[in-house]
């Protein structure tokens, strides 16, 4: 018996942390899974599942793709129309995680503390946004959660053509990817 009771807690210590909230992104091209750090990016996570507890996502676009950067989304509906927002949330970028391939992060102005509903899922590692100090300059990017399923469908998007339209449509994809939906996972 205490073989197993100490087997047991091995086993305990050695599992990986419950994960934080996992939520479906369904798009028109599939769908993916992400983990969010509740841990790591409480308000960040918090504003994030406001707006997808309200269905404030559905419909919305990925309204910026650049292969070998990243992929945008979350502001815009299929009329290119910015949805309205609640108000700006503080920046969490020194929370420690970092922008590396398939994390998802607070898309914001030049503004430190201007992230409301659009994110980013990096491509790549972008150090680059990573936090590097407390200006406006070295700020960075709050990550707060990773894909855990579905890369093959963010890798997807990232391979659709784009046009140049000017202001926040730089890089719009010309056949529009859809976020149908995101919820929490049961």
């Amino acid at each position: 018996m205490k073989k197993l009771v100490l087997l047991l807690i091995i086993l305990t210590l050695a599992s990986p942390a419950l994960a934080g909230t996992r939520v479906l992104m369904t798009t028109s091209l599939g769908t993916i899974t992400l983990d969010l750090d509740e841990a790591r990016a409480p308000e960040t996570v918090k504003n994030f599942l406001a707006y997808a507890d309200a269905g404030f996502y559905d419909g919305t676009i990925f309204h910026r793709v650049i292969k070998g950067f990243m992929i945008q989304g979350g502001g815009f509906d299929t009329a290119l129309k910015r949805k309205a927002t609640r108000p700006p949330i503080r920046n969490e970028a020194g929370n420690g995680l970092e922008n590396v391939r398939g994390t998802i992060a607070m898309a914001r102005t030049n503004v430190v503390d201007s992230a409301t509903s659009q994110f980013f899922i990096n491509l790549v590692d972008n150090d680059f946004l990573n936090h590097r100090g407390n200006d406006a300059r070295g700020f960075g990017y709050a990550v707060f959660g990773k894909v855990v399923d579905g890369m093959d469908i963010v890798d997807r998007i990232a391979r659709v053509p784009t046009e140049q339209r000017g202001g926040p449509f730089a890089n719009l994809p010309r056949q529009q990817v859809v976020i149908k939906s995101i919820r929490r996972a049961e």
